[in-house]
């Protein structure tokens, strides 16, 4: 099989690896298109230390079911579905289940250096982290269920409820998903603040309000834009000018969710989390039932959803992909590597929207 590795801290190479076999309890998968996560990128430029020269990455991805190992019951070859990248041991399933994501013996699927994962054309992961996607929907869709239920946690973490104001800080593809997730939460009133005027347009296209970022009035047109202070704000871009921005935004006794993860150390403004008794949240990954609720959501092919995806290149253009992404290309939203092809899916490169 053909996989895409990382050779060296900015170059990947398309390599050939021995095909996966399933072991007990395991599934073999077919990616036909993984996307390019924000996470990747860091790996690829070496910001974050998480990922490693001869390592293949990828977590983001659409699949067919390819082979069954032992004791699989449930599944069908050749179904389509995707995997739920965070992989919980047997022993502390029971204990930590419904926040899987904190389970301390947890690997993540594309972080842990020693599994090949969906930057690859064949992977193997346990059968409970296989999710079924319906053959109706448009296979690439599938790629989104993972940035997707990501947000869904948020979401859920942060509180918002219907009627609730709500501020996203960042409309790339965490925030353009965090966009869908309060709409499945039944949330209408939602601005989004963003630098890029292409971003923007895409989150005008989801059905938000967007904003641009710049300007020491944004606080003011957040709140003019929502008639009135955000109950809830999320920020998807993690730094401090929009931290600062999301408790300013808000009202008193307001939430704000941190989901970006820009940098590993913010300051904050601690009066307007005290005096005005704000909580901050955290979020991280999902819990198991917040990755099926975004695989349902994402197999009823809801039509704003097709506007998250930018492009689609072939496997032999993901190097190019990784760096311009890297070199801050004008690509509103994300971009996926196909790895595999099949009937329902895209056989020529999307042109930017």
């Amino acid at each position: 099989m053909k996989a895409l590795r990382l050779e060296e801290i900015g170059r990947l190479a398309v390599v050939e690896l021995p095909d996966p076999e399933p072991a007990a309890g395991e599934v073999r998968l077919e990616i036909i298109a993984t996307g390019i996560c924000g996470s990747d990128i860091h790996g690829f430029t070496g910001e974050n230390g998480r990922r490693f020269p001869g390592q293949v990455m990828g977590h983001e991805s659409v699949a067919r079911i390819d082979a069954l190992g032992d004791g699989v019951e449930g599944l069908t070859v050749g179904d389509i579905a995707t995997f739920n990248p965070v992989v919980v041991p047997a022993a502390e399933a029971d204990a930590f289940q419904g926040r899987e994501q904190m389970a301390p013996g947890k690997h993540v699927i594309g972080v842990k250096r020693e599994v090949v994962a969906s930057f690859a054309q064949r992977i193997v992961v346990p059968a409970v982290n296989v999710v079924p996607l319906p053959a109706s929907m448009p296979v690439e869709l599938g790629a989104l269920v993972e940035p997707l239920a990501v947000s869904v946690h948020a979401v859920r973490r942060s509180g918002a409820q219907p009627g609730d104001r709500v501020v996203v800080a960042g409309g790339g593809p965490i925030g353009q998903s965090v966009v869908l997730a309060l709409q499945m939460a039944g949330i209408e009133r939602i601005v989004v603040t963003e630098l890029s005027a292409s971003r923007r347009g895409l989150v005008e296209r989801l059905g938000a309000t967007a904003l641009d970022a710049a300007g020491d009035d944004v606080v003011d047109r957040i709140r003019e834009a929502l008639g009135g202070a955000a109950d809830v704000a999320i920020d998807a871009v993690g730094i401090e000018p929009t931290l600062r921005a999301s408790l300013q935004a808000t009202r008193i006794g307001g939430t704000v969710c941190l989901v970006g993860m820009g940098a590993p150390k913010l300051a904050l403004d601690a009066f307007l989390v005290s005096t005005e008794e704000r909580s901050i949240v955290g979020s991280f990954t999902y819990s198991a039932q917040d990755f099926r609720d975004a695989a349902e959501w994402i197999g009823q092919a809801p039509p704003q959803a097709a506007e998250l995806i930018t492009k689609t290149v072939p496997l032999e253009a993901g190097h190019d992909a990784f760096a311009e992404l890297a070199a801050h290309g004008d690509i509103p939203g994300k971009v996926l590597v196909r790895m595999t092809e099949t009937d329902n899916s895209h056989t020529d490169e999307e042109e930017q929207r």
